[in-house]
């Protein structure tokens, strides 16, 4: 087990983390509440970028979780990067810190304004570049993720546990069941899916919400292909999902199966991301993946 910073008791920090998670997720429910019963959406949206939009919600929780970790733990020597606080240019990160906290403050911002259930909240605290201690709280489901690094449980509010099913043992990707992007078009991962006959594919925001999926036994795997040239996602969507599945006995890796490592040019987590919930099975599942792109062609990979 990873020592924490001088001063930080792990049960003490849970302790905080749990209610620090369920005060936000009031915020984003009212914000949520709030857009559903509105017909003028422009009065929460804070940007009017269709790609990337920010929230009253998005900047309301970041200020929140920010301000509840400072105030309690003033004197401890950690990070904090916030997807929102990059994007304004406020602050500087010392990305070869010990300890970063990384947050996301609203994952799955369309799916969020379109009205869907699937957003999260993801918090983590990454050691050494590292995912360590991790939170994806999806507020319409009732759901608080947790991992204090050894282990990983999802409760309700009330502080009851939801059960979590056994790791999937499924060995070939036609009998698993991919989670995949519902707002993020892209044209390899569907070529992908029309070459490989999965069991089914699921439609959903928020990689926390997938990773939830994964965990629940709703689905099996998902695939992330960035963009060559374009966009990659970034620390604070995956930080946090990582912390979660892999102490729940599942990975994230890329299509080599390598750890990701956080604090990258730009915070990005570039080129094939996979995630699955069972880790003695994932180097096999990266290889089927990494058969399958290169016998159909699907995209530009480097030996």
């Amino acid at each position: 087990m990873i020592d924490l910073p001088s001063g930080v008791d792990i049960i003490n920090l849970i302790d905080d983390l749990r209610i620090f998670s369920w005060e936000a997720s009031e915020t984003l429910l009212y914000y949520s509440r709030t857009l559903k019963d509105s017909n003028n959406k422009s009065n929460i949206l804070e940007n009017e970028d269709i790609e990337d939009p920010v929230t009253l919600a998005d900047l309301k929780v970041n200020e929140i979780i920010i301000q509840r970790i400072s105030e309690k733990y003033k004197d401890i020597d950690w990070e904090i990067l916030s997807e929102e606080n990059v994007k304004s240019g406020v602050g500087e990160v010392n990305t070869n810190a010990n300890w970063t906290w990384v947050l996301d403050p609203l994952d799955g911002t369309k799916d969020f304004i379109q009205g869907t259930d699937n957003y999260a909240m993801h918090l983590a605290l990454n050691f050494q570049r590292k995912s360590f201690i991790g939170i994806v709280l999806i507020p319409e489901k009732d759901e608080l993720w947790i991992t204090n690094g050894l282990n990983t449980w999802c409760e309700r509010k009330d502080k009851s546990r939801k059960k979590i099913p056994p790791i999937n043992k499924n060995k070939n990707l036609q009998d698993m069941v991919l989670v995949t992007s519902k707002n993020h078009g892209n044209e390899y991962l569907k070529t992908l899916i029309d070459k490989v006959n999965f069991k089914d594919v699921i439609v959903m925001g928020s990689i926390g919400c997938k990773i939830a999926s994964i965990l629940r036994g709703e689905s099996d795997i998902y695939i992330c292909f960035s963009l060559p040239g374009g966009s990659s996602p970034k620390d604070w969507d995956f930080a946090a999902p990582e912390a979660i599945i892999k102490a729940a006995g599942g990975a994230i890796t890329n299509l080599d199966n390598e750890e990701l490592t956080y604090g990258n040019i730009n915070y990005e987590q570039g080129g094939i991301l996979v995630a699955s919930n069972n880790k003695q099975l994932h180097k096999l599942i990266c290889s089927q993946i990494n058969e399958a792109i290169r016998k159909f062609g699907i995209y530009p990979i480097k030996d």
